[in-house]
Protein backbone atom coordinates (compact mmCIF):
# COMPACT_ATOMS: atom_id res chain seq x y z
CA UNK A 1 0.00 0.00 0.00
CA UNK A 2 1.38 3.53 -1.07
CA UNK A 3 2.84 5.67 2.04
CA UNK A 4 0.37 8.31 0.69
CA UNK A 5 -3.12 6.28 0.90
CA UNK A 6 -4.41 7.69 4.25
CA UNK A 7 -2.26 10.19 4.46
CA UNK A 8 -3.76 11.12 7.65
CA UNK A 9 -1.91 8.12 8.99
CA UNK A 10 0.72 10.55 9.07
CA UNK A 11 -0.43 13.62 10.62
CA UNK A 12 -2.11 11.42 13.82
CA UNK A 13 0.82 10.61 15.44
CA UNK A 14 1.97 13.96 15.28
CA UNK A 15 -1.10 15.34 16.54
CA UNK A 16 -1.51 12.96 19.53
CA UNK A 17 0.90 10.15 19.68
CA UNK A 18 3.96 11.56 19.17
CA UNK A 19 2.81 14.88 21.45
CA UNK A 20 1.58 13.40 24.62
CA UNK A 21 4.11 11.08 26.78
CA UNK A 22 2.55 7.73 27.90
CA UNK A 23 0.67 7.82 31.28
CA UNK A 24 0.93 5.09 33.89
CA UNK A 25 -2.53 3.08 33.89
CA UNK A 26 -1.86 0.33 36.27
CA UNK A 27 -4.91 0.77 38.13
CA UNK A 28 -7.59 1.11 35.58
CA UNK A 29 -9.96 -1.99 35.00
CA UNK A 30 -8.61 -4.03 32.24
CA UNK A 31 -12.10 -6.47 32.30
CA UNK A 32 -15.62 -5.45 30.85
CA UNK A 33 -17.40 -2.28 31.66
CA UNK A 34 -19.81 -2.91 34.57
CA UNK A 35 -22.46 -0.10 35.53
CA UNK A 36 -23.58 2.69 33.67
CA UNK A 37 -20.87 4.92 35.17
CA UNK A 38 -17.53 4.44 34.30
CA UNK A 39 -14.12 6.49 34.88
CA UNK A 40 -12.26 7.50 31.74
CA UNK A 41 -9.96 5.10 32.81
CA UNK A 42 -11.69 2.37 32.21
CA UNK A 43 -13.05 3.35 28.74
CA UNK A 44 -9.32 4.04 27.47
CA UNK A 45 -8.50 0.38 29.55
CA UNK A 46 -11.36 -1.50 28.00
CA UNK A 47 -9.96 -0.87 24.21
CA UNK A 48 -6.97 -3.42 25.43
CA UNK A 49 -9.56 -6.18 25.37
CA UNK A 50 -10.35 -5.53 21.25
CA UNK A 51 -7.70 -6.86 20.23
CA UNK A 52 -9.49 -9.96 19.78
CA UNK A 53 -12.22 -8.99 18.35
CA UNK A 54 -13.62 -10.65 14.92
CA UNK A 55 -15.70 -8.32 12.87
CA UNK A 56 -16.34 -6.42 9.41
CA UNK A 57 -16.85 -3.03 8.88
CA UNK A 58 -16.70 0.09 6.83
CA UNK A 59 -15.14 2.84 7.53
CA UNK A 60 -15.68 6.39 6.31
CA UNK A 61 -12.17 9.29 6.69
CA UNK A 62 -13.15 13.17 6.29
CA UNK A 63 -10.85 15.68 6.63
CA UNK A 64 -11.06 19.72 6.50
CA UNK A 65 -8.16 20.86 6.89
CA UNK A 66 -8.39 24.38 4.67
CA UNK A 67 -6.37 22.69 2.13
CA UNK A 68 -7.17 23.42 -2.15
CA UNK A 69 -8.69 21.34 -4.08
CA UNK A 70 -6.68 19.72 -6.67
CA UNK A 71 -6.80 16.89 -9.28
CA UNK A 72 -5.49 13.36 -7.94
CA UNK A 73 -2.08 12.43 -10.32
CA UNK A 74 -2.44 15.48 -12.38
CA UNK A 75 1.22 16.32 -12.87
CA UNK A 76 3.40 14.75 -15.32
CA UNK A 77 6.32 14.59 -12.50
CA UNK A 78 6.08 11.66 -9.75
CA UNK A 79 6.38 14.09 -7.35
CA UNK A 80 3.71 16.37 -8.33
CA UNK A 81 1.53 13.09 -9.01
CA UNK A 82 2.39 12.45 -5.22
CA UNK A 83 1.85 15.86 -4.37
CA UNK A 84 -1.47 16.22 -5.53
CA UNK A 85 -2.41 12.29 -4.30
CA UNK A 86 -1.65 13.08 -0.92
CA UNK A 87 -3.32 16.53 -0.99
CA UNK A 88 -6.62 14.36 -2.59
CA UNK A 89 -6.35 12.55 0.67
CA UNK A 90 -6.53 15.29 3.08
CA UNK A 91 -9.27 17.25 1.24
CA UNK A 92 -11.63 14.57 0.13
CA UNK A 93 -13.74 11.50 1.65
CA UNK A 94 -12.96 8.33 1.45
CA UNK A 95 -14.35 4.63 2.35
CA UNK A 96 -12.28 1.45 3.61
CA UNK A 97 -13.78 -1.94 4.14
CA UNK A 98 -11.89 -3.83 7.08
CA UNK A 99 -12.14 -7.31 8.18
CA UNK A 100 -10.61 -8.61 11.50
CA UNK A 101 -10.23 -12.02 12.88
CA UNK A 102 -8.52 -11.33 16.55
CA UNK A 103 -5.00 -9.93 16.66
CA UNK A 104 -2.67 -11.71 14.14
CA UNK A 105 -5.92 -11.42 11.05
CA UNK A 106 -6.78 -8.36 9.47
CA UNK A 107 -7.43 -6.77 6.06
CA UNK A 108 -7.80 -3.37 5.18
CA UNK A 109 -9.86 -2.62 1.73
CA UNK A 110 -9.02 0.77 -0.02
CA UNK A 111 -10.91 1.53 -3.38
CA UNK A 112 -10.28 4.94 -5.06
CA UNK A 113 -10.79 5.32 -8.86
CA UNK A 114 -11.59 2.29 -10.17
CA UNK A 115 -8.28 1.53 -8.07
CA UNK A 116 -8.06 -1.10 -4.91
CA UNK A 117 -5.24 -0.90 -1.97
CA UNK A 118 -4.98 -3.49 0.26
CA UNK A 119 -3.02 -4.62 3.35
CA UNK A 120 -3.49 -8.02 4.65
CA UNK A 121 -2.01 -9.77 7.63
CA UNK A 122 -2.64 -13.76 8.22
CA UNK A 123 -0.58 -14.47 10.93
CA UNK A 124 3.22 -14.12 10.15
CA UNK A 125 2.40 -12.71 6.70
CA UNK A 126 1.57 -9.39 5.77
CA UNK A 127 1.19 -8.61 2.03
CA UNK A 128 0.43 -4.82 0.40
CA UNK A 129 -1.31 -4.61 -3.24
CA UNK A 130 -1.73 -1.80 -5.17
CA UNK A 131 -3.52 -2.95 -7.91
CA UNK A 132 -2.91 0.30 -9.42
CA UNK A 133 0.92 0.07 -9.30
CA UNK A 134 0.64 -3.34 -9.58
CA UNK A 135 2.90 -3.67 -6.87
CA UNK A 136 2.78 -6.09 -4.28
CA UNK A 137 5.30 -6.16 -1.02
CA UNK A 138 5.14 -9.07 1.54
CA UNK A 139 6.48 -9.31 4.70
CA UNK A 140 7.38 -12.22 7.14
CA UNK A 141 7.00 -11.22 10.61
CA UNK A 142 8.60 -12.46 13.76
CA UNK A 143 7.15 -15.62 14.59
CA UNK A 144 6.08 -14.30 17.78
CA UNK A 145 4.86 -11.01 16.33
CA UNK A 146 1.00 -9.95 18.49
CA UNK A 147 1.16 -6.81 17.68
CA UNK A 148 -0.77 -5.67 14.02
CA UNK A 149 1.17 -4.29 11.10
CA UNK A 150 0.46 -1.23 10.59
CA UNK A 151 1.78 0.31 6.87
CA UNK A 152 0.39 3.99 6.10
CA UNK A 153 -3.70 2.74 7.13
CA UNK A 154 -5.26 4.54 10.08
CA UNK A 155 -8.97 3.25 11.88
CA UNK A 156 -10.21 3.86 14.98
CA UNK A 157 -8.38 1.78 16.88
CA UNK A 158 -5.14 3.37 15.92
CA UNK A 159 -5.69 6.63 16.92
CA UNK A 160 -7.63 5.40 20.13
CA UNK A 161 -4.12 3.56 21.00
CA UNK A 162 -2.63 6.64 20.42
CA UNK A 163 -4.61 8.82 22.17
CA UNK A 164 -4.35 6.03 25.31
CA UNK A 165 -0.76 7.75 25.58
CA UNK A 166 -2.75 11.20 26.07
CA UNK A 167 -3.92 11.03 29.31
CA UNK A 168 -1.19 13.27 30.96
CA UNK A 169 -1.02 16.66 33.23
CA UNK A 170 -0.94 17.89 29.79
CA UNK A 171 -4.63 16.78 28.86
CA UNK A 172 -8.32 17.66 30.64
CA UNK A 173 -10.20 14.32 30.23
CA UNK A 174 -13.82 14.90 30.35
CA UNK A 175 -16.36 11.93 32.19
CA UNK A 176 -17.51 9.59 29.56
CA UNK A 177 -20.85 10.19 27.95
CA UNK A 178 -23.34 7.80 25.71
CA UNK A 179 -23.37 7.70 22.17
CA UNK A 180 -24.25 5.70 19.29
CA UNK A 181 -22.29 4.78 16.05
CA UNK A 182 -23.01 2.43 13.27
CA UNK A 183 -25.74 1.45 15.07
CA UNK A 184 -23.89 0.82 18.74
CA UNK A 185 -23.61 1.95 21.99
CA UNK A 186 -20.68 3.46 22.82
CA UNK A 187 -19.04 5.67 25.47
CA UNK A 188 -17.34 8.92 24.24
CA UNK A 189 -14.09 10.68 25.32
CA UNK A 190 -13.12 14.08 24.65
CA UNK A 191 -9.70 14.72 25.40
CA UNK A 192 -8.33 18.65 25.50
CA UNK A 193 -5.23 19.69 25.45
CA UNK A 194 -4.09 22.24 28.29
CA UNK A 195 -1.28 23.73 25.99
CA UNK A 196 -2.18 27.13 24.53
CA UNK A 197 0.07 27.57 21.33
CA UNK A 198 -0.89 23.77 19.85
CA UNK A 199 -3.77 23.93 16.91
CA UNK A 200 -5.48 20.77 18.22
CA UNK A 201 -8.96 22.03 20.24
CA UNK A 202 -9.89 18.16 21.01
CA UNK A 203 -9.98 14.92 19.90
CA UNK A 204 -13.03 12.62 20.84
CA UNK A 205 -13.27 8.64 20.77
CA UNK A 206 -16.02 7.21 20.80
CA UNK A 207 -15.65 3.28 22.55
CA UNK A 208 -17.90 0.51 22.14
CA UNK A 209 -19.86 -0.12 25.81
CA UNK A 210 -19.61 -4.02 25.13
CA UNK A 211 -16.37 -5.17 23.32
CA UNK A 212 -14.13 -1.97 24.05
CA UNK A 213 -13.92 -1.56 20.28
CA UNK A 214 -13.25 2.11 18.79
CA UNK A 215 -15.52 2.81 16.37
CA UNK A 216 -14.91 6.67 15.70
CA UNK A 217 -12.11 9.32 16.31
CA UNK A 218 -12.66 12.87 15.70
CA UNK A 219 -9.69 15.55 15.77
CA UNK A 220 -10.96 18.97 16.26
CA UNK A 221 -9.08 22.05 15.50
CA UNK A 222 -9.08 25.22 17.18
CA UNK A 223 -11.46 27.65 16.24
CA UNK A 224 -13.08 25.05 13.71
CA UNK A 225 -16.98 23.88 14.19
CA UNK A 226 -16.67 20.93 11.93
CA UNK A 227 -13.98 18.02 12.57
CA UNK A 228 -10.30 18.40 11.14
CA UNK A 229 -10.02 14.78 10.62
CA UNK A 230 -12.47 12.03 11.40
CA UNK A 231 -12.33 8.28 10.94
CA UNK A 232 -15.35 6.03 11.70
CA UNK A 233 -17.49 2.76 11.16
CA UNK A 234 -20.52 3.56 8.97
CA UNK A 235 -21.26 -0.15 9.49
CA UNK A 236 -19.71 -2.93 11.65
CA UNK A 237 -21.00 -6.49 11.95
CA UNK A 238 -19.29 -8.66 14.81
CA UNK A 239 -18.20 -12.13 13.88
CA UNK A 240 -15.65 -13.94 12.15
CA UNK A 241 -15.06 -13.03 8.51
CA UNK A 242 -14.53 -15.49 5.75
CA UNK A 243 -11.45 -17.21 6.08
CA UNK A 244 -10.52 -16.63 2.60
CA UNK A 245 -10.40 -12.85 3.25
CA UNK A 246 -7.02 -13.09 4.53
CA UNK A 247 -5.38 -15.22 1.81
CA UNK A 248 -3.53 -13.46 -0.54
CA UNK A 249 -0.99 -14.49 -3.84
CA UNK A 250 0.26 -11.40 -6.05
CA UNK A 251 -1.39 -11.43 -10.05
CA UNK A 252 1.64 -13.23 -12.07
CA UNK A 253 2.18 -9.76 -13.71
CA UNK A 254 3.01 -8.12 -10.56
CA UNK A 255 6.15 -6.78 -9.45
CA UNK A 256 6.57 -7.87 -5.64
CA UNK A 257 9.01 -6.96 -3.16
CA UNK A 258 10.01 -9.65 -0.18
CA UNK A 259 11.06 -8.52 3.38
CA UNK A 260 12.14 -11.02 5.73
CA UNK A 261 11.89 -10.34 9.58
CA UNK A 262 11.45 -13.71 10.79
CA UNK A 263 15.17 -14.03 12.54
CA UNK A 264 14.24 -10.20 13.49
CA UNK A 265 13.19 -10.67 17.90
CA UNK A 266 10.00 -9.23 17.73
CA UNK A 267 10.93 -5.93 20.39
CA UNK A 268 13.26 -5.12 17.75
CA UNK A 269 11.15 -5.48 14.22
CA UNK A 270 11.00 -2.38 13.44
CA UNK A 271 14.40 -1.20 14.73
CA UNK A 272 17.16 -3.71 14.53
CA UNK A 273 19.64 -2.95 11.22
CA UNK A 274 17.82 -6.32 9.25
CA UNK A 275 14.02 -4.94 9.37
CA UNK A 276 13.02 -1.72 7.59
CA UNK A 277 15.33 1.37 6.78
CA UNK A 278 15.12 3.73 10.01
CA UNK A 279 17.71 6.52 8.39
CA UNK A 280 14.89 8.77 7.60
CA UNK A 281 13.38 8.06 10.93
CA UNK A 282 12.03 11.75 12.71
CA UNK A 283 13.68 12.82 15.41
CA UNK A 284 11.48 14.79 18.05
CA UNK A 285 11.66 17.97 20.16
CA UNK A 286 9.33 19.86 22.71
CA UNK A 287 6.53 18.39 24.64
CA UNK A 288 3.09 17.44 25.01
CA UNK A 289 0.32 18.40 22.36
CA UNK A 290 3.59 21.28 21.29
CA UNK A 291 5.63 18.00 20.19
CA UNK A 292 7.63 18.62 16.72
CA UNK A 293 9.07 16.03 14.56
CA UNK A 294 12.24 16.35 12.11
CA UNK A 295 13.00 14.55 9.47
CA UNK A 296 16.80 14.62 8.19
CA UNK A 297 18.41 16.79 5.71
CA UNK A 298 17.61 15.35 1.88
CA UNK A 299 14.31 14.42 3.05
CA UNK A 300 12.54 17.15 1.32
CA UNK A 301 14.85 17.33 -2.09
CA UNK A 302 13.51 20.05 -4.72
CA UNK A 303 16.48 19.93 -6.65
CA UNK A 304 15.00 17.41 -8.75
CA UNK A 305 11.33 18.58 -8.82
CA UNK A 306 10.41 19.35 -12.96
CA UNK A 307 8.81 23.04 -13.49
CA UNK A 308 5.35 21.62 -12.70
CA UNK A 309 6.48 19.81 -9.74
CA UNK A 310 8.08 23.13 -8.16
CA UNK A 311 4.98 25.73 -9.19
CA UNK A 312 2.76 23.08 -7.37
CA UNK A 313 4.81 23.46 -4.09
CA UNK A 314 5.17 27.30 -4.13
CA UNK A 315 1.14 27.24 -4.99
CA UNK A 316 1.16 25.02 -1.83
CA UNK A 317 3.58 26.97 0.69
CA UNK A 318 4.74 30.61 1.30
CA UNK A 319 8.45 31.77 1.94
CA UNK A 320 9.22 32.02 5.63
CA UNK A 321 12.69 32.23 7.33
CA UNK A 322 14.70 29.51 5.96
CA UNK A 323 12.41 27.99 3.57
CA UNK A 324 9.09 27.37 2.72
CA UNK A 325 5.91 26.61 4.72
CA UNK A 326 2.26 25.38 5.29
CA UNK A 327 -0.20 26.00 7.99
CA UNK A 328 -3.48 24.24 7.72
CA UNK A 329 -6.12 24.13 10.84
CA UNK A 330 -4.36 21.35 12.75
CA UNK A 331 -1.02 20.83 11.54
CA UNK A 332 1.87 22.60 9.71
CA UNK A 333 4.57 21.07 7.67
CA UNK A 334 7.98 23.41 7.22
CA UNK A 335 10.45 22.55 4.30
CA UNK A 336 13.90 24.13 5.22
CA UNK A 337 15.91 25.47 2.74
CA UNK A 338 18.90 22.75 3.51
CA UNK A 339 16.28 19.65 2.91
CA UNK A 340 14.95 18.85 6.02
CA UNK A 341 11.00 18.57 7.21
CA UNK A 342 9.30 19.84 10.39
CA UNK A 343 5.81 19.13 10.91
CA UNK A 344 3.55 19.54 14.37
CA UNK A 345 0.25 20.32 15.27
CA UNK A 346 1.81 23.28 16.07
CA UNK A 347 2.20 27.39 14.38
CA UNK A 348 4.35 27.37 11.48
CA UNK A 349 6.56 29.60 13.63
CA UNK A 350 7.02 27.19 16.14
CA UNK A 351 8.61 25.29 12.86
CA UNK A 352 11.06 27.72 12.20
CA UNK A 353 12.24 28.39 16.03
CA UNK A 354 12.96 24.72 16.17
CA UNK A 355 14.67 24.66 13.03
CA UNK A 356 17.70 26.97 14.22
Amino acid sequence: MKKSAWLPAVIAPVVVAGAIAAPALANAASTPLAGSNPTAAEVIASVAKSSDAQYSGKLSQTSDLGLPELPTGSGGSSLEGNASDAISMLTSSHTARVYADGATKQRVQVTEQLAEQDLIRNGSDVWTWDSKAREATHVTLPSDARKSFEDGTTTPSDIAKQAVDAITPSTKVAKPTSTTVAGHDAWQLVLTPKSSDTLVGSVQLAVDKQTGLPLRATVQAKGQSDPAFQVRFTSLQYGAPAARLFDFTPPSNAKVTTKDLSDVPTDHAGTGEHAFDRADAPTFSGSGWDTIAELPAGTADASSAGADATALLDQLTKAVDGGRAIQTSLVSVYLTDDGRVLAGAVPVSSLVAAAK
